[in-house]
């Protein structure tokens, strides 16, 4: 902080603006595509292979580390809450499952 001449004591308040972290363009695409992908006209198995040259666990794979991402969060917060909420919820139902089955 600055001190302003005029006025013993005061201080200037200066505001720093943070940019948003950068996502990469790997990153980006894979969340524009998560965004729309039923508007493909492949199955979405296929335009996973055909665009990222992904197995389909790979890509979910990489989509779960990207979701964890402040990038990611930063670059579209509303898909990524959305799939975070599906991820936990899809644990959630793992694990009730996985305490249901008698051994």
């Amino acid at each position: 902080m600055v001190r302003v001449g005029s006025i013993p004591g005061a201080l200037e308040c200066t505001s720093v603006i943070e940019q948003p972290p950068m996502i990469s363009s790997h990153d980006a695409a894979m969340l524009d595509f998560e965004g729309s992908w039923w508007r493909a006209e492949q199955p979405k198995e296929d335009e996973i292979r055909t665009r990222f040259g992904l197995s389909t666990p790979r890509y979910y794979q990489q989509l779960n580390s990207l979701i964890d991402k402040p990038e990611a969060l930063a670059y579209a917060p509303l898909l990524v809450k959305r799939l975070r909420r599906m991820r936990e919820q899809r644990q959630q139902a793992r694990s009730a499952s996985r305490l249901a089955t008698p051994r």
